[in-house]
Parts: structure tokens; sequence; C-alpha cells
């Protein structure tokens, strides 16, 4: 249970960080949304593609802030092609 509410704050965290390096308009749940979905997204490539990995809250923080970005990006991409 702990470690559930460490991913939420740090998803929270992550998210806020990438939404103003994107400079996107985001409430709370996405921020979050984005932040946990990032970290796990990118340790998951980087774990396939590279072998590495890191389970200290800076990596998973550092992870959620670069996933999300990516994945803000993505959607900016997508949206534009449509």
């Amino acid at each position: 249970m702990f470690g559930f509410i460490i991913a939420i704050i740090i998803g929270g965290v992550a998210g806020y960080i990438a939404e103003r390096i994107m400079k996107a308009d985001h409430g709370l749940v996405v921020n979050v949304a984005l932040g946990v979905a990032g970290a796990f997204l990118l340790n998951l490539l980087l774990a396939i593609f590279f072998g590495i990995g890191g389970g200290n809250i800076l990596w998973q923080l550092l992870a959620g802030i670069i996933g999300a970005c990516l994945l803000i990006w993505g959607y900016r991409e997508f949206k534009a092609r449509r």
C-alpha cells in the first residue's frame, strides 16, 4: 500500500514538472496519470532495449518526467496529424 501511495506522489510531481517543461495545461489527475504512465513506459523501454533500470525514487522521478514529456509530445503529434 505504501508503494502505491509513493508512486502516485512521484507521478504527480513528475507530471507537474513535465507539464511545465512542455508548456501544457492539465489537471492534477492527468498529471498523476502522465507521470505514472510515463515512468512505466520509459522504464519498460529502457529495460527492453538497454537492459537498465532503477528502483530508487530519484530514478523513478526522472523516468516519470521524461516519459510524461514523451507522452505529451506524442499526443501533440497525433493531434496535429488528425
